[in-house]
């Protein structure tokens, strides 16, 4: 639960699309929900930020104080979170930057807001700096009608986020070939950006799965019985995919990748599975749901 006085900035910021004032007044704020590290439960944090280009950046400061803010654990344990700036809202991934990246990015912030290099002397620990993706204006979004155009929504996000960490893989691993080539030790590990972005693919997977296998596969069997045969398969992909998930999951759960070739591994496995079963399930429901209004009519 936030403070009364959050709650307050909080409350202030939704009733005036921003806009904050007192000790705020002329600040650049926006609202960011987590979901708890422990208890699963959505958290709204008001927080400075510094616009760089197509970006947005926050710093785990908490004033300097000893330890990381709850809002930044709870991020590192569900990095897809929801942002409210202004009068938009909008949903992404959350990825502190790494070494210099970091470096580089604090310099910014503290170029626009010198306090943050006073909150970094008040402490021994290196402020966090999270990388926010404002979404892409050049993106135009999907006409959502049917279910059958919300399924391709959902599909069509699970299908870009497998496909960029996919590529970042293979850029890292680029990457250690060439330092191996020129005689320089590799870098460890695999980094938080990939870390963030696998993780809120995979907790969005199986989010999307649950709810198939619960409420959408059996409402579609009333209405399909002849069908049973293309469910009883969906479902058993499902399991199957649920297995090369947790094994990601696995090599996700600290900080740091530290099984690089296996998580590498994992992952093209994934790829290849979900593909086809993304494929087969398009082709057999998707002609089913064209006609299910969404959202769904009271």
């Amino acid at each position: 639960m936030p403070s009364a006085f959050q709650q307050s900035v909080i409350d202030e910021f939704r009733a005036n699309a921003g806009k904050v004032g007192g000790p705020f007044a002329g600040s650049d704020l926006l609202l960011l929900t987590t979901t708890g590290a422990r208890t699963g439960q959505p958290h709204t944090t008001p927080l400075g930020h510094v616009r760089d280009g197509d970006r947005l950046l926050v710093v785990g400061s908490n004033l300097g104080a000893p330890h990381h803010p709850d809002w930044y654990h709870n991020l590192l344990a569900h990095p897809t979170v929801q942002v409210e700036l202004g009068e938009e809202e909008f949903p992404t991934v959350a990825v502190p930057a790494e070494g210099p990246r970091r470096d580089e990015l604090f310099a910014r912030v503290v170029a626009e807001a010198p306090g943050y290099a006073e909150y970094q002397a008040a402490t021994d620990r290196t402020l966090p700096v999270v990388v926010l993706e404002l979404p892409d204006p050049q993106t135009p979004a999907l006409e959502v009608t049917s279910l059958a155009d919300k399924l391709t929504e959902v599909h069509t996000w699970l299908r870009g986020q497998l496909a960029q960490v996919h590529a970042e893989t293979e850029a890292h691993f680029a990457a250690r070939a060439a330092h191996r080539g020129a005689g320089a030790p590799p870098p460890p590990g695999l980094g938080l950006q990939i870390r963030q972005r696998c993780l809120a693919f995979c907790q969005a997977l199986e989010f999307h799965h649950t709810s198939e296998d619960g409420h959408m596969f059996p409402a579609m069997e009333g209405y399909h019985p002849h069908l049973r045969h293309v469910f009883d398969r969906l479902r058993e992909e499902h399991r199957t995919i649920a297995a090369v998930q947790s094994a990601l999951a696995e090599l996700l759960a600290g900080v740091a990748i530290a099984e690089p070739d296996r998580f590498r591994g994992e992952l093209s496995r994934m790829t290849e599975q979900l593909t086809a079963h993304l494929d087969y399930e398009e082709a057999e429901i998707l002609p089913l749901l064209a006609g299910v209004p969404w959202p769904p009519r009271p």
